[in-house]
Order: structure tokens, then C-alpha cells, then sequence
């Protein structure tokens, strides 16, 4: 995947997320669920009516009708309809559902609807988009910049309902598409984004951060990256430090050891051609660098990655 300038498609791709839709919860009444620890990141949408979360040292927070959200590694969380319901633990009640979705009291006073799934990441180059991401994402349907999420997730509420032929494939497909709108909600909020996620909102930044990422191999200097973004080179250095939170350099080189990770782990280039690709100009340079970003040496690295696959 060298030679990209779409940096949501960059950190996606990187992480090949593994998609699981959940079954969906038709709750009534009175009801509350605890969820354990999840160690990537969650997916919900509420289809229909309302409901608490609850996240361990956070204040609740109202999922809305028309609400998306993403929640990131997060620690032990409640969804409930008041904060005054007595928790169950939401893994067994989930574990022996009979099909597709979960129902909480009766069916025919059902007040709330969620559906959603989870992502799973592959490797060490996870931290890469959940260290730019807080604990929750929430996008609220009363956001006029995200008309189309709401879209996306009546139509992974309709596919779900449909249950046709093909329909995991439509919902895995559905579930990355609304998790790149979350990402791309997310980043316009300008207030809140931290890392390359917020250099996306600035032009002169992020069109420097799409040509590192178009063409890693490149030597790159300050003054060239600078003028790509029509900007005084020092004011370039301390906009992007400020905008991404590391140097231009050190970001470069971490993009660099990021991709060098993943080819080494699936075993699709040589370390001499990896180094080339990554602009090191010797095999033994490549290696350094790889070994103070990882602490590892190349060939460890890929070793131990074969032996656990």
C-alpha cells in the first residue's frame, strides 16, 4: 500500500479492520446493559428512541434517534434507558440470542433501537488512528454536516431488517463506510481532533501530509514540504508540530516505519526492497531506523510475526 494521499484511506487500509455487525437490541421499558472492555473500536447507531451511555469516569452521555457514534477502546461501558435501571451483563444476554437481534421486554412496546458492529485491528500500527481518536466520537443527528451519515445508517438499519441474500457482505461494506463519515465528522470538529486527524482541516498542512504519504520514498527536505504548502519554512515547522504534534520529520519517519511494519508481517517485500521503498538508501540505514522506531530489528520482527500467524 505504498503511495497513497488519502490519509483516512492510508490508516484504514493499514489496519485492515476486521468488520462484525452485531445483533441489533429492540429494547422496552425499563432496561440496562453492561458491556466489558473492548480493545478496538465499537459502531452503533440508534435506529429508533433514546438511551444512556455510561462510560466508566465520564459523565452519561443521551444517544439520541439519528445518532451515530464510535467508541475507542473503551473501557467498561452501560447503555440504558434511565440511569436508575440495575445493569445485566450484556454478554450473556447476547450470547443467547436465536438470531440477529436482542429484545428487552415486549416487543410490541419497543422504544428503543440500536444497531452497530465492532473493529478489529490488525498488528502494531493500531495506536497509528486510535491515538488520534477520543474515547467517544458522537455525531448527533442535528448536525447539518452529517446528512448523509444519517442516511448511511438507515440504510444498515433497512439491510439489516431485510436479512436478504448477501446482506453480511452489504453490512460489513455499510459499517466502513460509516465509520470513514464518523472520521471525516469528527475531523471538521475542528475543537476536537488531535494528530494528522486534525491537520485535515488545514489546507497548507494536510496537502504537505498527502504528498509524504503519495510518495514515502521521496527525501523529503523542510523547505520542499514547506513550499508544497505555500507556507515560510519555519512557520511550516512549528504549524505542523502544533497541527499534528510531532515534526514533519519524525512524523515522516513514523508513516515510513508504519508501512515497513505491515509489509514485514505479511511477508510481501524483502527487507533490501522495503528499505528502497521507504527512502533509505542503504539496507543497513532502513535497519536503524526500524530498530529505534520498534526496538526490534527488521528480521526479528518479521520472524515473530510468522510465528504467530
Amino acid at each position: 500500500m505504498l503511495g497513497s494521499n488519502d490519509l483516512i484511506a492510508d490508516a484504514i487500509g493499514l489496519l485492515r479492520p476486521r468488520t462484525v455487525i452485531e445483533p441489533s437490541l429492540h429494547a422496552a421499558g425499563e432496561w440496562a446493559l453492561r458491556f466489558d472492555r473492548f480493545p478496538h473500536v465499537k459502531l452503533g447507531f440508534v435506529a429508533r428512541g433514546e438511551c444512556w451511555l455510561v462510560l466508566d469516569g465520564r459523565e452519561p452521555e443521551l444517544l439520541e434517534e439519528g445518532d451515530a457514534y464510535l467508541l475507542i477502546n473503551p473501557p467498561p461501558y452501560v447503555l440504558a434507558s434511565t440511569l436508575t435501571a440495575k445493569p445485566r451483563a450484556a454478554k450473556s444476554l447476547w450470547g443467547s440470542t436465536a438470531d440477529d437481534a436482542l429484545r428487552i421486554g415486549p416487543e410490541a412496546e419497543e422504544d428503543t433501537y440500536l444497531c452497530g458492529g465492532h473493529f478489529s485491528f490488525e498488528g502494531a500500527n493500531t495506536p497509528f488512528l486510535t491515538d488520534v481518536l477520543p474515547l467517544l466520537v458522537h455525531v448527533r443527528a442535528m448536525d447539518p454536516r452529517v446528512r448523509l451519515l444519517r442516511q448511511l445508517g438507515e440504510l444498515m438499519v433497512a439491510e439489516v431488517e431485510a436479512a436478504a441474500v448477501g446482506s453480511s457482505l452489504v453490512l460489513e461494506h455499510l459499517a466502513q463506510i460509516l465509520f470513514v463519515h464518523m472520521l471525516r465528522a469528527h475531523a471538521g470538529q475542528a475543537d476536537r481532533p488531535t494528530g494528522w486527524l486534525r491537520a485535515l482541516t488545514d489546507d497548507a498542512i494536510s496537502a504537505a501530509l498527502r504528498a509524504m504519504h503519495a510518495d514515502v520514498a521521496h527525501p523529503w527536505t523542510l523547505d520542499e514540504l514547506a513550499g508544497i504548502s505555500c507556507m515560510s519554512r519555519s512557520n511550516f515547522a512549528s504549524t505542523f508540530k502544533k497541527q499534528v504534534g510531532t515534526a514533519p520529520r519524525e512524523y515522516l519517519i513514523q508513516w515510513r516505519m508504519s508501512l515497513a511494519r505491515d509489509a514485514l508481517s505479511r511477508g510481501t517485500r524483502s527487507i533490501s526492497e522495503l528499505a528502497f521503498a521507504t527512502g533509505y538508501k542503504s539496507e543497513s540505514a532502513f535497519s536503524t531506523a526500524f530498530r529505534r522506531v520498534t526496538g526490534s530489528s527488521p528480521k526479528h520482527f518479521r520472524d515473530a510475526s510468522n510465528r504467530t500467524k
